[in-house]
């Protein structure tokens, strides 16, 4: 099964066609590397269906370990991206929290009050 991209794209199998016609891997930036983070904390948070299945799922722990990568890199990287780059991860990194913290909240047993 194919997605919308890989059918317009004579590629297929995820590749890209570079300006020569070539099919390549997409280029590696720093930008689509936080994407690609930031992608998995939304599939594990269910925020994202699976593309294979188009059923949600929620893994706090896989999506935590998403969030404290980005986290780390955010911390290591400090001093070192162009300001879009800095604003990018920052808000990101936000973003994913609160839906981690909202997503915990929502999924907490109610409690009883006797």
């Amino acid at each position: 099964m194919s997605t919308e991209f890989e059918q317009g794209c004579p590629c297929g199998d995820r590749k890209v066609p570079d300006q020569h016609g070539k099919c390549v891997m997409p280029e590696v930036t720093f930008t689509a590397f936080i994407m690609s983070l930031n992608t998995s904390a939304l599939y594990h948070l269910g925020e994202i269906a699976d593309p294979a299945t188009g059923k949600k799922v929620v893994d706090f722990s896989l999506a935590r370990h998403a969030i404290d990568t980005l986290v780390l890199l955010q911390e290591k990287t400090k001093g070192n991206l162009d300001a879009d780059e800095a604003e990018m991860l920052k808000n990101i990194v936000y973003d994913v929290k609160m839906r981690f913290v909202q997503g915990v909240q929502d999924n907490a047993p109610a409690e009883h009050s006797s």
